[in-house]
């Protein structure tokens, strides 16, 4: 058993973020694991930019209200509790909504990350779903 070392807390570029979000790394493995898990915390209205994991990525929501999209699909509204998952190669961006801080977990395998454009701000306030009105 090891108890590991963790990194400060980060503040992620701006480069790939609209707005400040900070993030804490859990795990970052070693080879052969290429499994990566972090605390990513959203300020209201923080955002990723257009992205795409090669492996694909799991977020869970852990506190406030987080919006996710896939390039050409609907906002999703995710609470607490709720696992969204994003298969390899898809384009997506997550952040908080813009009255709540939002915090969550993070889940991918290895560095194969393509970032793209900034979400616009009409992008971010287009129409969304709640998960919460699909139970």
């Amino acid at each position: 058993m090891e108890i590991l070392q963790r990194p400060p807390t980060a503040k992620l570029p701006a480069e790939w973020f609209t707005g400040d979000a900070w993030a804490d790394v859990i795990y970052r493995g070693e080879e052969p694991s290429r499994a990566r898990t972090n605390a990513v915390r959203f300020a209201p209205g923080a955002r990723t930019a257009w992205h795409a994991h090669g492996l694909g990525q799991t977020l869970y929501i852990v506190e406030g209200i987080a919006l996710i999209q896939s390039r050409g699909g609907e906002i999703i509204e995710a609470h607490p509790g709720d696992v969204i998952y994003t298969p390899p190669g898809e384009e997506h961006w997550h952040g908080a909504a813009s009255d709540r801080f939002m915090i969550h977990l993070a889940i991918w395998e290895g560095d194969d990350v393509s970032w793209l454009e900034h979400v616009s701000d009409d992008e971010y306030h287009g129409p969304r779903r709640s998960t919460r009105a699909a139970l």
